[in-house]
């Protein structure tokens, strides 16, 4: 069913409203995928709030110009597009979710990033998937804090500890010295 130029226009700028609220893109190459990859691929991406559309081409450019997304690449919009839109503030798992699909299915490719409103390269997309998600780098930040503040408090401790095991010590010595003299 072919769409009418109003139906276009009014589907360009509900996408325009979608990709103003997301703050990450990423577009991809998905021709030579089954639809169970497909399929496999958008089931990774709901639990992380991500969405994967494939919307033809001129309306995502009028959307993405809409959305004020300046600075595209001619280029990118070649071909069969795939989107990638995350609704949350962590761009680094759906990179991992595309970098892994990736590589299990060679047709899957990824053609861009918008991330933080700037443009990434396929390479840096595959970079942001080696960091570390969001909750695992909170994870080592309280980790580290924990340590530091665990190992302070061990060292501020030791003299009180140092000084009651020397008054045990003595304690001891004394009542044996005591016990000693009483005996003989």
């Amino acid at each position: 069913m072919k769409l009418t130029k109003s139906e276009k226009v009014e589907k360009s700028k509900a996408l325009a409203e979608g990709l103003g609220k997301a703050p990450h893109l990423f577009f991809t190459e998905f021709q030579g995928l089954k639809f169970v990859e497909l399929d496999e691929l958008r089931a990774k991406l709901r639990p992380l709030k991500c969405r994967y559309t494939v919307i033809k081409n001129s309306t995502v450019r009028y959307a993405l110009k809409a959305a004020g997304v300046d600075g595209i690449d001619p280029k990118l919009l070649k071909g069969p597009v795939g989107m990638v839109v995350a609704e949350t503030d962590d761009p680094v798992s759906p990179a991992k979710v595309l970098t892994a699909l990736s590589k299990q299915y060679p047709s899957l490719k990824i053609k861009a990033g918008f991330v933080g409103a700037k443009w990434m390269t396929p390479s840096d997309c595959q970079r942001l998937a080696t960091v570390g998600t969001k909750p695992e780098l909170l994870g080592k930040l309280v980790g580290g804090l924990y340590a530091a503040v665990s190992q302070s408090a061990g060292v501020l401790q030791a003299p009180i500890r140092d000084f009651v095991l020397a008054l045990k010590a003595l304690e001891d010595k004394r009542s044996k010295e005591s016990g000693a003299a009483a005996a003989a």
